[in-house]
């Protein structure tokens, strides 16, 4: 009884007292039902007050955390996949903020690029008035949503300030010997008139935006030597710097690929700057080669105007071998199969049967040559014939046969000018820093699709030579846009700084990224361009580490149901659907009959599927949607968008509401008393419940990054303050507790919502906690994140080869100090583990323990001997 009865004795002295928080709800409305009316007005209030203390770039004993999500294209208006990545990653910045972290969360808007000058056209305005419409009404929504961001720090990739720095970056490449320009048999959108990039195309030859047959066409175009790099992006993949990558770093391989050959640039024979790039994976050998074998879709086999070839053919172009300066003649065959992903073959009689015999049909003359016998004199070989092609600048980095440098031209208007001038002395020659920014001019007519308003605005194009000081001509193509988005989260540490590309010092603080979020349709080419330029920046020393992002979070895309018609392929709207049977996809047009295929596809305006993210802010309210949007599925899958599942979420807000109600008209009464049994068994349920649930919801959000399980914890830890009496919702301190973490596990989730339930918690009288644990006078975003008690008992979970094979419990005082080698102790004690481990060798055992969480010991053995046929112990 003493455990009541002091309890009891505490709440009858300041019974007649009523605590006054710093805050209390400008709404009080407990008694009335959680409805969408109610949830506006709740957001209404806390809109500006859920706004956290900006990054503290002064700050020296928190731990910073770079939480960064994918900046979005302006369109014009969100849609439900911004809801989920920015919902996400607001999540996480308030959760890291409440841990003690210092917070940087910056946003800002990719904003060049081709589908803003079509829209413009269309909409017969200027592309940077399009943009900077669509840039307001987006960060109005944005705000909407309660996104913490760093607003301080916004910019656009169009504006001048920012796009001099990517010009800046260029020169950069430039002088490093990493930009160079060529012609090249590009592919041609005829309908959006510009250069597309390989990955540009589907899998039928089709333009990925206007979905045109695509043309090959032969331009002179400029490109970044990626492939320098290749074999560090490729090998930095298996770093143990880099979290939660997965599959992605699959991804990236398999686009870099096995970097086992070397680039080699041979100049072509009469041409003043052609230059053809060949790759071996015999480097040491390169001074032989005999003769080069091309295809029909070569650019050599194309300005000779072969098409088809039956047998070989002989072209009048020859290349120079940079290392004898020997003439060697190109052909044009199929008598020799090419590696996958290359239209040439390096022909090395010498050290190839099949070269040889291709040598002797054509009477190509070749000696017998040294053939390296040892490691030790290959390596050497290679080494010495790669630095010398390095020290001329026409390759030999190791990289894989498939991998091509990235072509940056773009033949439209709104993009980054490329800074560079065309003279007819001095040829190409970059424009001087102290020159920067090459602005785009101010349109004086609108331009038409096709046509570069470069090319025709003379008064910008012409212009003097910085070299000579002779008349000369601007670029007039602008850079891919994925170059404006390789190094945007590098200028965020930095934004405002007009002296250079960013402050080493501000970089050093704040990268790598601790966790980027974006989709996976950019966890190729963005991922893979934006580690190019760090390894670049970092090779000059501008940066202190070669990745830029830790941890990765590649979430699903938010589908919606789809209707097609059968039969001609066009999508309706559900308005013009009877659905027969949902279950079994059956449907069809009301009007015809005809058959209609349901599927789940990614939301958009042309199928008829998406869902207006204003119209579930005003039919549910902005934390409905949030919620909504981070529940049932995991944060990297797919969510399909179906308001069937809406109701368990709209039904835990009502129980949350009833909750707050509830306990403030049990601390404003006096309940009678529960039996001392039954009254320490639901304080021990809720201490119990507490530490369990907090557990898996702190889990979930920091460690395995599964949001919606974060949810269900919730709504577990609700389901238990639910189900106590009322003297527990006024008597127990542990309940109390419980009730306080359950506020603030939501409040990254739902700010709005979880700021006003605090507001009801404590404005309760005869309060029970006095700790530091809650601070009765702060916000619930000003909080403390709650923890795991040190005398609850963690699981320290037993595995052989990833499967459990037993459990023991452990307070979580004594987890933490846990060695291994006591860890694997403990283990080998377990019948369970005894009885798998029987007749296997361990080969490694991993322990993981974070902090506050459960512990796992694994177990690492050989196969199990077969098991004996009893036939056979005969």
């Amino acid at each position: 009884m003493i455990f009541i009865r002091s309890n009891l004795c505490r709440l009858n002295k300041h019974h007649n007292t009523v605590s006054i928080p710093r805050f209390v709800s400008s709404l009080n409305l407990w008694n009335e039902e959680i409805t969408p009316a109610i949830k506006h007005m709740i957001e209404e209030r806390w809109k500006n007050k859920i706004l956290p203390k900006r990054f503290d770039g002064d700050e020296k004993c928190k731990e910073k955390y770079y939480v960064l999500p994918m900046f979005p294209y302006p369109s014009g208006s969100l849609h439900m996949g911004h809801v989920r990545v920015y919902t996400i990653s607001d999540a996480v910045a308030r959760y890291q903020r409440m841990n003690n972290k210092n917070v940087f969360h910056p946003i800002g808007w990719d904003a060049f690029g081709l589908p803003a000058e079509n829209a413009a056209i269309e909409r017969k305005i200027a592309p940077d008035v399009w943009t900077n419409q669509n840039i307001a009404h987006m960060k109005k929504q944005l705000l909407e949503l309660g996104c913490s961001f760093e607003w301080e720090r916004e910019f656009a990739t169009c504006d001048p300030k920012y796009y001099r720095w990517t010009q800046d970056l260029f020169l950069k490449l430039y002088e490093a010997g990493l930009i160079y320009q060529r012609k090249a048999l590009v592919n041609w959108d005829p309908i959006d008139q510009t250069v597309l990039a390989d990955e540009q195309v589907d899998e039928n030859g089709c333009s990925w935006r206007s979905g045109a047959k695509v043309e090959k066409k032969l331009l002179k175009q400029w490109f970044v030597r990626t492939t320098k790099f290749a074999k560090s992006l490729f090998d930095n993949l298996d770093s143990s710097k880099l979290h939660d990558w997965r599959d992605i770093i699959k991804m990236q391989k398999h686009w870099i690929g096995e970097c086992n050959g070397v680039n080699f640039d041979f100049k072509v024979v009469n041409s003043e700057d052609g230059f053809v790039t060949l790759w071996t994976s015999h480097p040491e050998y390169i001074e032989y080669v005999k003769f080069v074998i091309v295809n029909e879709n070569h650019i050599l086999a194309r300005q000779e105007g072969i098409t088809d070839v039956e047998g070989t053919v002989k072209l009048t172009a020859e290349v120079e071998n940079p290392f004898t300066k020997n003439k060697i003649p190109v052909f044009v065959s199929h008598e020799i199969e090419f590696l996958p992903f290359t239209d040439f073959y390096v022909g090395i009689p010498g050290i190839s049967e099949e070269a040889a015999n291709f040598a002797q049909t054509h009477s190509i003359l070749y000696d017998n040559i040294p053939i390296l016998k040892n490691t030790q004199e290959i390596t050497a070989k290679q080494d010495h014939i790669c630095n010398m092609a390095r020290n001329m600048n026409i390759g030999g980095h190791w990289t894989s046969a498939k991998l091509k440098d990235w072509l940056i031209s773009r033949q439209r208007y709104w993009g980054t000018p490329i800074p560079m001038v065309h003279c007819k002395e001095c040829g190409a020659v970059p424009v001087p820093r102290d020159k920067l920014p090459v602005q785009l001019p101010t349109l004086t007519r609108l331009s038409e699709k096709g046509i570069s308003q470069l090319a025709e605005d003379l008064e910008w194009l012409n212009t003097k030579c910085p070299k000579c000081g002779e008349d000369a001509k601007r670029e007039t193509d602008t850079m891919d846009t994925f170059v404006d988005s390789s190094w945007y989260f590098l200028r965020f540490t930095d934004p405002t700084n007009q002296e250079k590309i960013f402050d080493e010092n501000q970089v050093k603080k704040l990268m790598p990224v601790d966790l980027y979020i974006g989709g996976k349709e950019h966890a190729v080419l963005h991922l893979y361009y934006a580690r190019f330029v760090n390894h670049f920046l970092h090779s000059l020393g501008l940066i202190p580490e070669k990745e830029p992002f830790k941890r990765l979070l590649v979430q699903g895309m938010v589908m919606g149901r789809s209707y097609r018609v059968k039969s001609t392929g066009e999508y309706l709207p559900e308005s013009k659907v009877n659905v027969i049977d949902l279950k079994k996809n059956k449907a069809v047009i009301k009007d015809t009959k005809e058959p209609v295929v349901i599927a789940w596809e990614k939301m958009s305006k042309s199928k008829h599927n998406g869902v207006d993210p204003a119209e579930m802010f005003k039919q549910y309210g902005i934390d409905t949607t949030r919620l909504l949007i981070l529940a049932d599925v995991a944060p990297t899958s797919h969510r399909n968008w179906n308001s069937n599942t809406f109701p368990g979420i709209l039904n835990w807000q009502k129980r949350l509401w009833l909750t707050i109600r509830d306990f403030l008209k049990h601390r404003n009464s006096s309940p009678n008393m529960v039996s001392e049994d039954e009254f320490k068994s639901h304080d021990d349920f809720m201490f119990d419940s507490r530490n369990y649930y907090v557990k898996g919801a702190s889990f979930n959000y920091v460690i395995s990054q599964q949001m919606s399980v974060a949810v269900s914890k919730q709504q577990g830890l609700t389901n238990s303050l639910r189900k106590c009496p009322p003297a527990v919702y006024a008597y127990s301190k542990q309940f109390e507790r419980a009730l306080a973490a359950q506020i603030i596990l939501l409040a990254p989730m739902a700010p709005h919502f979880a700021s006003e339930l605090w507001s009801g918690f404590v404005s309760a009288p005869n309060r029970l906690n006095d700790s530091e644990e809650i601070i009765w006078d702060k916000a619930v975003l000003e909080q403390k994140w709650p923890v795991v008690d040190m005398d609850y008992e963690l699981d320290l979970i037993f595995q052989v080869n990833g499967y459990e094979n037993a459990l023991v419990k452990v307070v979580r005082r004594d987890l933490e100090v846990l060695p291994k080698e006591k860890a694997l102790e403990m283990a080998l004690q377990q019948k369970e583990v005894q009885t798998t481990l029987t007749k296997r060798n361990i080969l490694d055992v991993r322990y993981e323990a974070h902090k506050g969480f459960d512990g796992i010991l694994n177990i690492i053995t050989d196969q199990p001997p077969p098991k004996v046929k009893e036939a056979d112990k005969i």
